[in-house]
């Protein structure tokens, strides 16, 4: 029985745990989007994974074809598209993003529990690190986020895309991972009880 117990105790821990909320959006690169646009014929797409229980922001962008060397890149918040906003993520440009290149690809994982996550203006201007992640996140969630690369020739901005969901058909919902761990349970206890 203690095995029995065991095991239902992992699986519901199990369950607990898939119900983190992890949001991924997209954004297509273009100067198009810009405000006001550019000619640029440079492009680039961006995927954002939020995940909300590990307070993670893991940010990847791949991007070609601009106009002359990039000079920074970082997400903006808060707006309604196509409105401009401040920037939110840490400046000049994100950790370790390729700079001074026209061309490149980037993978960066940030806690968005630091200070150093942030613009620190961005951080001041919500009040304080909690209500700035708050308000990241919210932007986030409510479609008011854009990833930008400014260049030497666009020092505004060259590309630009407004950050939306992403389709994941793969991905379960927690209510489903949820549903399964419980009737796996149910099967080992039937089980159990044959024995």
């Amino acid at each position: 029985m203690k095995k029995c117990l065991f095991a239902f105790a992992a699986c519901m821990l199990w369950a607990t745990v898939s119900q983190a909320t992890t949001i991924t959006l997209s954004a297509i690169l273009s100067g198009a989007n810009e405000n006001p646009a550019t000619p640029s014929a440079g492009t680039g797409l961006a995927i954002v994974t939020l995940d909300d229980v590990a307070d993670t922001l893991r940010v990847q962008v791949s991007f070609s074809g601009l106009t002359s060397n990039n000079t920074a890149a970082h997400i903006h918040c808060c707006a309604v598209p196509p409105n401009n906003a401040g920037v939110a993520t840490v400046t000049p440009t994100f950790t370790g993003f390729p700079a001074g290149t026209t061309a490149g690809t980037y993978d960066h994982t940030f806690d968005l529990s630091l200070a150093s996550s942030y613009n620190p203006a961005f951080i001041t201007l919500q009040g304080g690190l909690l209500q700035a992640n708050a308000a990241l996140i919210n932007g986030l969630e409510n479609n008011m986020t854009y990833l930008n690369i400014h260049t030497v020739n666009f020092g505004g901005g060259e590309i630009r895309g407004f950050l939306t969901p992403a389709p994941i058909a793969a991905i379960p919902e927690p209510a489903s991972l949820l549903l399964l761990g419980t009737g796996l349970v149910g099967a080992g206890v039937r089980r159990y009880r044959r024995r």
